[in-house]
């Protein structure tokens, strides 16, 4: 019999599965969730995480990144492979490598314990927001290349194209970034605002986990870092991709 802990609203608009082997926190968060009408079953590891999801319905699932057995990243990208359902990862670790990597996998959101609860109702009810909203907007169909700089980026198949016609692979927060860098030529974006694009949000003020994202993709572009042509620095505000023309 796995260990869960069973939270109900009095009037049930959201149902979130959280996932962490520490019993002390699922019983405070679950009794903070309820206070704002979020219901909610715990769980400690991911074998019990499968029976929970099997067994009922979520909108979305809270994901701790240290487990026994299998990992938090590992449950991520199990979830992602199957499902659309919105997780948030939490993690006692602050590292930007641990952050992007959660993102390229598909993660939502990342918060770094330890949290104050209401942040991570904040968290919560900004990601399901945000996935309502992007259901409910009609989106035209994207274009099946984009060409820059003699670069082309398949949006189908997700790659990117060099000059001399070498595939370059991508991993899926850098085409996410890369295609939000297209969208908006010549605009300064917003480290929020391409953490946003990449899956997820800014975590705090100080987060670096964009800026390595960025040289990476400035690396798979060739593009110098110390004097980039295509990925600029706009310090103190952002990042902007510095192309002519764009078809």
């Amino acid at each position: 019999m796995h260990d869960t802990t069973q939270t109900e609203a009095t009037s049930r608009t959201t149902r979130v599965l959280l996932v962490d082997d520490n019993e002390e926190l699922r019983e405070l968060l679950g009794g903070y969730l309820t206070r704002f009408n979020i219901a909610s079953e715990a769980v400690g590891n991911g074998a019990a995480m499968r029976l929970a999801l099997a067994g009922g319905h979520f909108d979305a699932v809270i994901l701790d990144l240290m487990l026994p057995g299998e990992d938090g990243l590992s449950l991520c990208r199990e979830l992602r492979a199957t499902s659309d359902i919105p997780i948030l990862m939490l993690t006692a670790r602050c590292e930007p490598a641990d952050r992007i990597i959660g993102l390229e996998l598909g993660a939502d959101d990342y918060m770094a314990k330890p949290f104050e609860p209401r942040e991570l109702v904040a968290r919560i009810q900004s990601i399901l927001r945000r996935v309502r909203d992007g259901r409910d907007t009609p989106r035209d169909e994207p274009p099946s290349q984009l060409r820059f700089a003699d670069w082309t980026l398949h949006s189908v198949l997700r790659q990117l194209q060099a000059p001399s016609g070498l595939v370059v692979p991508l991993s899926n927060a850098e085409f996410r970034l890369l295609w939000a860098f297209l969208e908006r030529p010549r605009r300064v974006l917003s480290r929020e605002q391409l953490l946003d694009a990449a899956r997820g949000r800014a975590i705090e003020a100080f987060d670096r986990s964009i800026d390595l994202l960025v040289s990476r993709l400035r690396q798979k572009l060739g593009d110098d870092s110390r004097n980039p042509n295509l990925i600029k620095t706009v310090r103190g505000e952002g990042y902007l991709l510095d192309v002519a023309e764009i078809r």
